[in-house]
């Protein structure tokens, strides 16, 4: 049969070359059925993809982008989920650490990554303080990602070298600070980052001035304070728990109104007259924008149940942490409050780049 050459005039289809099986002319009517007809087969075909590859992720190895240093607190809940995720799911989850620029530069190349399910970004409580901090960010970490879960949620907890600080206590961390105003300093994981923040809080809380010190990561922070060239340091508990544990460095206080269970001796931020110190820093998973819904829901549904493992649960309160507790769409509506409320903190505090 030959192929149907049809054109267009006053709404009408001419044939050129072809005709029905019975010798008549072909309607418009029946080259649209045809056309929608294959179009409906494309789009069938297209979900019927779609739906298989997301029960069958991953059947490679995945990449998550974790935007800082190895060592800080993003790495000591990212290399127990990637350890959990290879034993619960076959494939390696393959540690990327890109640090530099508060989280940023790893944010960024995470951010155009193809949106295939196969690289995920975990980032936290910094991606949303840095639009208030960065105003030539290259990606928005509300538009270029799709949020996918919260991993973990741990108190910022104020932690000093013992040989260098000789305070052990609040009291006596405040009477020396306003006795050396500006001699004193304190680390973060970089400028903008929630220990910045926390730090700046503090001051102004306190009254007091300390010289912020920033770092390309709490990795590199951590290891400074513990070495004793810096005094102090905000930090995530997370990354801190092992240290003090082992006498490395002492913690003063922990933020909020309430002990951490796994440091009971540490008095909490209300015990020390600062009621209204309350920073906490949490994690979470991201997709790049435009990764399929259907592989969006079996990532959350896998994260879900590595969640509930007993080694996850006994890692994540060692650090004492909290494992995820909301849905995925609560935690996107999370995600747009934090950018809003770290927005007025900024503003309130005066913190710069530095």
């Amino acid at each position: 049969m030959n192929p149907i050459h049809a054109s267009a005039r006053d709404g009408h289809i001419t044939d050129h070359r072809s005709s029905a099986p019975d010798g008549g002319p072909v309607s418009r009517r029946t080259v649209l059925r045809a056309a929608g007809a294959a179009g409906l087969a494309a789009a069938s075909a297209g979900a019927s993809w779609a739906q298989g590859a997301a029960a069958s992720w991953p059947t490679k190895p995945v990449t998550l982008v974790v935007p800082f240093p190895a060592g800080g607190g993003t790495d000591a809940f990212a290399r127990p989920l990637s350890a959990q995720f290879a034993k619960a799911l076959g494939k390696p989850l393959i540690i990327d650490n890109r640090g530099g620029a508060g989280g940023t530069v790893g944010a960024s190349f995470a951010a155009k990554a193809a949106p295939d399910g196969y690289t995920l970004f975990m980032g936290g409580t910094h991606h949303v303080i840095a639009p208030s901090m960065y105003p030539k960010l290259d990606y928005d970490i509300e538009k270029d990602f799709v949020p996918l879960a919260l991993l973990a949620n741990v108190p910022q907890v104020l932690v000093v070298n013992p040989r260098v600080v000789k305070a052990t206590t609040m009291a006596q961390l405040l009477e020396q600070i306003k006795a050396n105003p500006g001699r004193m300093n304190y680390a973060s994981a970089g400028s903008g980052s929630s220990h910045h923040l926390a730090g700046e809080l503090f001051k102004i809380q306190t009254g007091t001035f300390i010289t912020h010190i920033p770092y390309r990561g709490a990795g590199p922070a951590l290891q400074d304070l513990i070495s004793g060239n810096v005094d102090m340091l905000f930090d995530g508990l997370g990354s801190s728990a092992a240290h003090i544990k082992g006498g490395r460095i002492r913690a003063l206080m922990v933020s909020g109104n309430r002990r951490n269970p796994a440091f009971p001796d540490v008095p909490c931020a209300a015990e020390v007259g600062l009621p209204d110190y309350t920073v906490t820093t949490w994690y979470g998973l991201w997709a790049p924008k435009g990764t399929p819904a259907d592989i969006q829901a079996r990532i959350v549904e896998e994260v879900r149940k590595l969640g509930t493992a007993d080694e996850l649960k006994a890692i994540w309160a060692g650090n004492g942490a909290e494992f995820g507790g909301m849905t995925q769409q609560q935690f996107g509506a999370f995600v747009g409050s934090e950018v809003k409320r770290w927005a007025q903190v900024v503003k309130t505090s005066g913190a710069k780049l530095e």
